[in-house]
């Protein structure tokens, strides 16, 4: 499965979960995440989207690291099977 239809899957399964998934864009600092997930009762988290197999280039892990540094969960997913387990570690935060 490519990228884009991994990404449209979380974006789905995050709406079933009662959230949204905005595509995250920040045009004056690149490498951050493509999606931020908004789950019900303040969880948050982002999320890297890659084809299967693919990994995060450096800048990308500079702001993964960034981010995660800051305390917040960042994954990267490549896999459609992964997005449950992200998706339930992201609610199941304090």
């Amino acid at each position: 499965m490519r990228e884009k239809g991994i990404e449209q899957k979380l974006v789905i399964e995050v709406k079933r979960r009662g959230g949204i998934c905005p595509k995250f864009t920040s045009p004056s600092f690149d490498g951050m995440p493509d999606r931020l997930v908004l789950l019900p009762y303040g969880k948050v988290g982002f999320v890297e989207v890659k084809t299967p197999g693919k990994q995060p280039r450096p800048l990308q892990l500079a702001r993964i690291n960034l981010i995660r540094g800051l305390g917040f969960h960042v994954f990267v997913l490549d896999e459609e099977e992964q997005i449950g387990g992200i998706l339930d570690e992201i609610q199941n935060t304090v």
